[in-house]
């Protein structure tokens, strides 16, 4: 996996968790740096250890998953791709919860992150990935966009939130597209 593919998968993965940081900032009475640095630590730490689980539990079947790899990468992104899509284009109000408690951001950490799950276990079936690398650089680049999140949305509100989700969605998607029609030859990167 290329860096700019594995960039381009650590956004997509990441929308989730910009998208919940939208609305703590949206929801936080005052701007913190604080509230910045725990939602990115809280988000980006479990979006680095998600894909370590899923890569070690997909490892550990390797052998009944390599015959249908292709088909395992495609099925799991694309179906996770397409909730999203599906969530951002709901009309749903969510609840914003102003809180950022240990117990409010470990939920919505895990929540936010289980998408990941599925990722490391197609990291599991793809060859040349680094998965220390691969598990680090999601980490960072959540961890980046959620505190940005905060940020933007405490300045800009609701705006961005599911546009952010419909375009991870979309990224996923791809990416899962990709992957099936490589292995079948059909195109070459």
């Amino acid at each position: 996996m290329s860096l700019a593919e594995l960039f381009i998968l650590a956004v997509g993965l990441s929308m989730d968790a910009f998208a919940v940081a939208v609305c703590k900032g949206l929801s936080a009475p005052k701007l913190k740096p604080s509230y910045m640095a725990v939602t990115g630590a809280w988000f980006g730490g479990f979006q680095a250890l998600m894909p370590l689980i899923g890569f070690l539990l997909g490892s550990s079947f390797e052998k009944y998953i390599t015959p249908v790899d292709h088909w395992v990468a495609f099925v799991l992104l694309a179906f996770i791709g397409g909730n999203m899509i599906k969530e951002a284009c709901t009309c749903e109000d969510d609840a914003h919860d102003a809180s950022f408690s240990v117990k409010t951001m470990f939920v919505m950490a895990v929540a936010t992150s289980v998408d990941a799950l599925a990722v490391g276990i197609t990291f599991a079936v793809l060859p040349d990935v680094n998965i220390w690398w691969a598990v680090l650089f999601i980490g960072v680049v959540t961890f980046i966009l959620s505190a940005l999140g905060v940020f933007i949305g405490h300045k800009f509100g609701e705006r961005y939130k599911s546009k952010a989700e419909f375009l991870g969605g979309a990224i996923l998607v791809l990416m899962g597209i990709k992957i099936l029609l490589e292995h079948l030859g059909v195109i070459n990167f």
